[in-house]
């Protein structure tokens, strides 16, 4: 089976898109890749990691306006996880929120 690819994407790729990267990148069957909206980002969102991605996961409404605005052609795949900028990088409960917000997603696009 191919593998999936899965995009997370924050403001600064440093604290949420990141933690969500390290936290479902060891799962079997997944690609696993993160990056922030901002120039400053560690990785810059791009035409490239859209494309690549077969799913998309924003962590607020300002990142999928973002998407829309630059990759109008990919909201499809897109999903917004309401989460608000207070975390540091493997905060438990940002942790504890990923797994619960995204797992499901992740159990039905491994199966489809």
């Amino acid at each position: 089976m191919k593998k999936k690819n899965v995009l997370f994407v924050c403001t600064g790729n440093i604290n949420r898109s990141k933690t969500a990267e390290q936290l479902f990148k060891d799962w079997e069957g997944l690609n696993v890749k993160s990056a922030g909206i901002y120039w400053g980002a560690k990785t810059p969102l791009s035409r490239g990691l859209v494309d690549w991605a077969d799913i998309i996961f924003v962590m607020e409404e300002l990142h999928y306006n973002y998407i829309a605005n630059h990759f109008p052609n990919v909201l499809t795949k897109v999903v917004i996880l309401g989460i608000a900028d207070i975390y540091l990088t493997n905060d438990p409960r940002l942790v504890k929120i990923l797994e619960e917000n995204v797992t499901p997603y992740l159990k039905k696009l491994l199966v489809s």
